[in-house]
């Protein structure tokens, strides 16, 4: 069964399907990744839904998975700097009562930012400094979405 939610969750990524990917989690489920870092609850899902309403030409294969793992390479362009990145990531996953509790993405964020930030990438795409910029930038949009998102729940 668990098998079944991790392909399920990423043939949604693959169709930018942000709803069905928010709705595989648990509501206190966590998600941690090199970008982001660390996001709670509804937080999560939030993530999924502002990165498949802004991507383009996203393509995400499942390369290999089971109940526990997954394997899986994104294909997109970085929007910020209209650079192109083949992104591969490991997925850490624990699964109960058919929803995502845990899951801890894991990749090279040296070689992910020489793709999507080019020359600043390379030369600082190793350092805390980098990494922290990026996390801070990607935490910053994602709580204006999620304020955006609230404001129009409220008024509807």
């Amino acid at each position: 069964m668990s098998a079944e939610v991790v392909e399920r969750f990423y043939a949604a990524f693959d169709r930018r399907d942000g709803e069905a990917m928010a709705a595989a989690y648990a509501p206190d489920g966590h998600f941690r990744d090199p970008v982001f870092g660390d996001l709670t609850g509804a937080e999560a899902g939030a993530m999924w839904r502002m990165l498949t309403r802004t991507a383009r030409d996203l393509k995400v294969e499942l390369a290999e998975h089971d109940e526990h793992a997954a394997h899986w390479i994104a294909t997109y362009t970085f929007s910020a700097t209209g650079r192109p990145v083949v992104n591969d990531v490991r997925a850490k996953l624990v699964i109960q009562d058919g929803l995502i509790v845990d899951h801890v993405d894991s990749f090279s964020f040296w070689k992910w930012s020489r793709q999507a930030l080019g020359t600043q990438g390379l030369l600082l795409g190793w350092t805390p400094f980098l990494r922290r910029k990026v996390g801070g930038t990607a935490k910053a949009g994602l709580d204006k979405f999620i304020a955006k998102e609230s404001r129009r729940a409220s008024a509807t």
